[in-house]
């Protein structure tokens, strides 16, 4: 496959390598970045694992607590500018109160806003606003304590970034200092028992083939990988990781001393997992001229 200036230049902006260290890590990976990714972490070469954040959709995160439940609801626009438009935070409320009447994205679609179905609402604010729009999920918690999170948030109950969770046990005031915490710390799941076999295969590959990189023995290499798992499972799940509010406390152990046990969470950011398309301006402007 042929590796072109632009793989080249996306795979150095997502993991701060070289030019020509991300272009071998390419061409020994056929162009697959992912794996390229993973090649160049191996070597010591990538400064992160993770993809920059291009991010596509603009909208609104809203949330809705009634009870014992709560919700959040993802509704896409095309602009940021219609994000702080107030019909459409009015409308996307609307939608988040609904959702607090059922269970998965299909079927609030089909639910009733003031006579019209979510759908249909959605369609009609479309032909008058004038900027396409997109129901494009939702989640929700239950517990005995439930709390809601948005952070900056642009009007009541909406913004960016909104944030879940639900307790047995403790109150409002230390469930709110935990969504605080998934707002900022973003863990991939609640424990290790949570998180994707996949994911945690695959950063053990990854571990493996780094500390083979160092030319130990097989024996402490075994011994670095277990502190190397026991470090990544700390970072990406939520019980591990350190509280933002207390550091020298795991989220779990603040929970224990809360006399809480969090059984849920739902972190939720507009746009995340959308790829922008990036737009070429001066090609745009050329192809405008000729016509």
């Amino acid at each position: 496959m042929a590796i072109t200036a632009s793989m080249v230049k996306e795979l150095r902006e997502m993991t701060g390598a070289g030019m020509m260290d991300a272009k071998k890590a390419l061409t020994e990976t056929n162009g697959d970045t992912e794996a390229a990714i993973d090649w160049l972490r191996t070597k010591g070469l990538a400064k992160a694992a993770k993809k920059s954040g291009r991010i596509a959709a603009e909208g609104l995160v809203a949330v809705k607590v009634e009870g014992n439940k709560a919700v959040a609801v993802e509704v896409n626009s095309e602009t940021d500018f219609v994000g702080k438009n107030s019909e459409f935070q009015e409308m996307v409320s609307g939608i988040a109160t609904a959702a607090l009447g059922v269970s998965d994205v299909e079927a609030l679609a089909a639910a009733d806003l003031d006579g019209k179905s979510v759908a249909d609402t959605l369609t009609a604010k479309i032909a008058t606003i004038g900027e396409n729009m997109s129901l494009r999920r939702m989640a929700s918690v239950e517990g005995d304590v439930v709390v809601s999170y948005v952070h900056n948030a642009v009007t009541d109950g909406m913004g960016k970034i909104g944030v879940l969770v639900a307790l047995k046990g403790g109150d409002e005031a230390f469930g709110k200092q935990v969504a605080m915490h998934i707002a900022a710390a973003n863990p991939a799941s609640l424990s290790e028992a949570d998180l994707d076999a996949a994911v945690v295969e695959k950063e053990r590959n990854v571990q493996i083939e780094i500390a083979r990189e160092s030319g130990k023995p097989e024996a402490v290499i075994e011994k670095m990988i277990v502190g190397r798992m026991k470090k990544f499972l700390s970072e990406v799940t939520l019980l591990g990781q350190a509280f933002v509010i207390n550091p020298d406390l795991t989220v779990e152990a603040a929970a224990k001393e809360a006399g809480a046990e969090i059984v849920g969470f739902v972190r939720m950011e507009v746009g995340e997992g959308i790829e922008k398309k990036e737009e070429d301006f001066a090609a745009e402007v050329a192809k405008a001229a000729q016509g």
